[in-house]
């Protein structure tokens, strides 16, 4: 992989990352910025990533996302459950 795609790559995951941020829908926008921090960091072996941070920060928020949306997910489970029970 050269620099511009790594480049280009690291900023695709910050910007899935932000989508990740959605609850349910920001599923799969968390699997894809994830899945471009591995190709990056897979890929590219120059030590020297100008968009370094944005890969870092595509990263954290992607596995935010998904812990929200998992979050929502046990809530809605507890909520029906809940309203069953009663």
């Amino acid at each position: 992989m050269d620099r511009i795609s790594a480049i280009r790559t690291s900023l695709t995951a910050f910007i899935c990352g932000i989508f990740a941020l959605i609850p349910f829908l920001g599923v799969f926008p968390a699997v894809h910025a994830l899945a471009c921090w591995r190709a990056v960091r897979a890929k590219y072996h120059d030590p020297f990533n100008p968009a370094a941070n944005y890969l870092a920060g595509g990263l954290a928020l992607a596995l935010v996302g998904l812990f929200v949306s998992l979050l929502a997910t046990l809530a809605a489970i507890l909520v029906i459950l809940g309203s069953v029970v009663c």
